[in-house]
């Protein structure tokens, strides 16, 4: 039994931290979601017109993947630190660290979407009348919809993670919480910033996934 009273001591230990730092823990969390929201809106409206535009301009779709590839390669630290002499530190350079992270999975899968939708229903819907921006948004983009949603899902999960690093550019976010446990050597203080991580990571999925499956046409969802 005393592998029991050892979890019960751990569990107490990491309650009495959460309540001592709660002050501490809700501003970080607030301060992560805001920094996760703004960088994938961010990023959204610069991937999906790009996506498109390169589904359009396939000579173009090779170069500007790629582009988004080689700056998620980046190591996530190194490209805070890159920025910070440029930009200074503070929100600024953490979002636009973050946007640049989020680019490639749904640059990647708006381009995907959109070049996989049948050339035999663009050309019905040309033959019923549709201009070139009707045919996008009555038929090629909700038919791309789950790979668009899929990237966006990718992202914003990646994004969560990495928006940890924000407290090095003294952004703030929940990374501040874990960087004071290793500082401290306090395993209960470092559980009480990357649990809430791992929360709004899986919130944030939720969400886009109820979403993915109202805006999916009813024929393409999947029960």
């Amino acid at each position: 039994m005393s592998w029991l009273k050892g979890m019960y001591n751990g569990f107490n230990e990491f309650f009495l931290t959460v309540v001592d730092r709660r002050e501490l823990i809700q501003m970080a969390f607030i301060e992560h979601l805001w920094l996760s929201f703004v960088s994938i809106s961010i990023a959204c409206l610069i991937s999906l017109p790009l996506g498109i535009w390169i589904a359009r301009a396939k000579r173009f779709a090779e170069p500007m993947i790629g582009v988004t590839a080689v700056l998620q390669t980046i190591p996530s630290l190194a490209l805070f630190g890159f920025l910070v002499p440029l930009i200074g530190i503070g929100t600024n350079t953490a979002l636009i660290a973050l946007t640049i992270y989020a680019l490639l999975p749904i640059v990647r899968n708006t381009y995907t979407g959109i070049s996989r939708v049948s050339p035999a229903m663009i050309e019905a819907a040309s033959a019923m009348g549709m201009t070139s921006r009707q045919r996008l948004f009555k038929v090629e983009f909700p038919l791309a919809i789950p790979f668009i949603m899929a990237g966006i899902r990718t992202a914003t999960v990646l994004t969560v993670g990495v928006a940890t690093l924000a407290t090095f550019v003294g952004a703030g976010g929940l990374g501040d919480v874990i960087y004071r446990g290793l500082q401290s050597y306090k395993p209960y203080l470092i559980l009480a910033g990357a649990i809430p991580v791992a929360v709004l990571a899986i919130m944030f999925d939720f969400i886009l996934k109820h979403l993915e499956k109202k805006s999916t046409p009813k024929g393409m969802r999947i029960k």
